[in-house]
């Protein structure tokens, strides 16, 4: 939770280079945090974070006092991510259609709450940089970050049905990880 006094701002919006600084590092861990769940590499990560908030301070004075910062400050860097994700034309071959198996690929066989683990978050962390990318990305927007099925196929030009695929692939896949854990665990 980043926590900014009006005061800061106001600093920031009179280009106060001490100010934005001072902003800088009150985001950072906020926004790092983010840019790591899409990209693995920590580079990659810290320049999108860089990148995003070049476009907050370049977008400050569209800053609305009635909506939290942190969910202002997230939205403009999933946007830059997801910006920057379609640039790349190398990912774009990663959004092939998938044909949406909507009502087969519904999930409710496995409760997270059967499991006696605790996981740490650097573990889970862990499951979900094996995921594949797409589903990664597309399983942190809808489950982590709060984006509809809808949202997320307008931000990555995918249908909704391959949306929810996705979803329903990456869940299964640490399903398997976190089962595949518990067996290890057990025959400790």
């Amino acid at each position: 939770m980043v926590k900014v006094g009006n005061d800061i701002i106001k600093a920031c919006l009179k280009k106060d280079r001490k100010a934005q600084f001072e902003l800088y590092k009150l985001c950072y861990g906020f926004l790092f945090g983010i840019c790591k769940r899409y990209y693995k590499n920590g580079a990659d990560a810290e320049a999108l974070l860089n990148q995003s908030f070049m476009k907050v301070l370049t977008n400050l004075e569209k800053y609305r006092k009635e909506v939290p910062f942190n969910l202002w400050i997230r939205r403009i860097t999933i946007n830059t991510i997801f910006d920057e994700y379609r640039k790349n034309k190398k990912y774009k071959e990663a959004f092939t259609e998938i044909s949406p198996f909507e009502e087969a690929q519904q999930y409710s066989d496995i409760s997270f709450n059967d499991a006696d683990l605790q996981f740490e978050a650097e573990e889970l962390l862990g499951f979900l940089e094996r995921l594949p990318d797409v589903s990664k990305r597309v399983f942190c927007l809808y489950a982590i970050d709060g984006y509809s099925h809808k949202e997320i196929a307008e931000l990555m030009k995918i249908s909704v049905g391959t949306s929810k695929w996705h979803v329903n692939n990456a869940r299964k896949k640490l399903i398997s990880m976190i089962e595949d854990k518990k067996v290890i665990m057990l025959a400790m």
